[in-house]
Formats: C-alpha cells, sequence, structure tokens
C-alpha cells in the first residue's frame, strides 16, 4: 500500500515520526493513520509509541552498573545538581537505585544534615563521606547488575518509616505504560518506596522516554515532579504538564 511506504520512507528519514506530522503528510484522518502503524508493526515494520512510531525498539534489557555510568554523563551530573538544591536540612529522604542515583549521592552538600535511606550500595558508600548525614542501608539480596539490594527485608524496614521525599531513578518512562525497570522485584521496591514517601521525584535523562522495562513501578500520574534534561521531545513534554506534574528540563 502506498500510505504504507510513505510512512516508512518518513521512519527511514526521522527515525520517529508522530501521528499528527503522518495525517498532514498522507491526508488522512489518525484513526487511519493508527490502524496503518498498528499493521506495520505487526508485520514487524516499526515499534508504535506514544502518538506516533520509532524504528527503535521501546523494549530495554538490564545492562550491568559499570556499563550505564558511561552514558548520558553530563545529563545525569546535571539532572543531580538540580534535584540535590530539592534537599533540605533535616529531612528524611530516600535515594533509589542507578547510576543518576549515584550521580544525585555525588551532588548533595558534604555538610548537610539528613537521613538518607537507600538501597544502593554504590550510593550508601558514596554518602559515607558525608559525616552529617545518617544512611540506613536497606538489605535484601543484592542484584550484581545494580549494585542495589531487593526484596521481603528491604520491604519490611520501608513499610515500618516514613520520609518526605524519594528520588526515583527508572530504565523507562512510557507516557501510556508508565514508570518502569528491567526487573520485578526492584519494581515492587520501587512501589514500597513510593508508599513510604510523600512525593516521588524521578530523575531520569531523555533517553528514558518512550522506553520500557519488563516490570512496571506505576503510572505517570502518580509522580509529584520529573527532572530531566533538553532532550526530552516537546510532546513528551505537553503530557506531563497536561497530566499535572512539575517538569524541570535542565
Amino acid at each position: 500500500m502506498k500510505r504504507h511506504q510513505l510512512i516508512l520512507q518518513q521512519l527511514q528519514a526521522y527515525k520517529h515520526v508522530e501521528v499528527p506530522e503522518l495525517c498532514e503528510a498522507l491526508h488522512v484522518s489518525a484513526v487511519t493513520v493508527r490502524k496503518d502503524l498498528k499493521l506495520l508493526e505487526e508485520k514487524g515494520l516499526l515499534f508504535r509509541t506514544h502518538g506516533g512510531a520509532s524504528l527503535e525498539s521501546p523494549y530495554i534489557k538490564d545492562r550491568p552498573v559499570n556499563e550505564k555510568e558511561q552514558l548520558a554523563v553530563g545529563e545525569k551530573a546535571d539532572i543531580a545538581t538540580v534535584a540535590a538544591q530539592l534537599i533540605q536540612a533535616q529531612e528524611s529522604v530516600i535515594i533509589a537505585s542507578g547510576t543518576t542515583m549515584l550521580a544525585l549521592a555525588r551532588a548533595i552538600p558534604t555538610q548537610l544534615p539528613l537521613t538518607v535511606i537507600t538501597s544502593a550500595l554504590n550510593v550508601g558508600l558514596e554518602l559515607l563521606k558525608h559525616p552529617e548525614i545518617e544512611v540506613l542501608q536497606l538489605g535484601g539480596y543484592l542484584r550484581h547488575s545494580s549494585s542495589s539490594v531487593t526484596g521481603p527485608h528491604a520491604e519490611q524496614v520501608l513499610a515500618e518509616i516514613a520520609c518526605s521525599k524519594l528520588f526515583l531513578g527508572v530504565d523507562g518512562i512510557d507516557l501510556d505504560f508508565g514508570l518502569t525497570t528491567t526487573n520485578i522485584a526492584e519494581a515492587r521496591l520501587n512501589q514500597q518506596m513510593m508508599r513510604t514517601a510523600q512525593q516521588t521525584i524521578v530523575l531520569a535523562d531523555s533517553s528514558k522516554f518512550g522506553k520500557r522495562g519488563f516490570g512496571r513501578i506505576c503510572g505517570l500520574e502518580q509522580v509529584a515532579h520529573i527532572i530531566t534534561d533538553q532532550g526530552i521531545a516537546p510532546a513528551d513534554s505537553r503530557k506531563i504538564k497536561e497530566l499535572g506534574i512539575s517538569l524541570t528540563i535542565v
């Protein structure tokens, strides 16, 4: 079909296309475009995304933490710097696992007095350098790929405490499916962290948008604030703001 050929040509040229753009180019309705995208996805020629289609798979696989540390280094550092400014003296906060969370630990002022609860060993070790910070290191099954723990022991401790903020790193943000990670046990622990904290602040570089991990953490509407970099797509930015979520672009 000629329409399908034109859609694939657009994808080859731009790697990602939005439904409104295709409607204008093909002179058809959004319903027709979505049907075309569904058929092309069933043939394995593209991947549907929120509001469009992409040549890149949205599904992500787990990778070692030392490999992930080499990705988007500058963006993660900038995001962490802004996030650290949200932490006030004497607060109790949760810092989850991930390379952006390690960047956050490095960005916290050395003399800031607070309590940090964390599942990440590398975050705990980094904060040992801060004499004013009390660290509650959660215990459980150690994940080699993330240097963090999961399991019922960590979940039980979280169920017995309360804190103001959760700083959460994710593997994927899909505007329809929500926040995800590559591990179900980690997703469960993140859910308990959200129940423990009064608000959830997501730190994610723009490469995480449009991606899906195996384990779903929550819907986007359960998040209070997202901090990301300038690579975020305008359509994603608009949707986040429409949901009433605070968005900071660094």
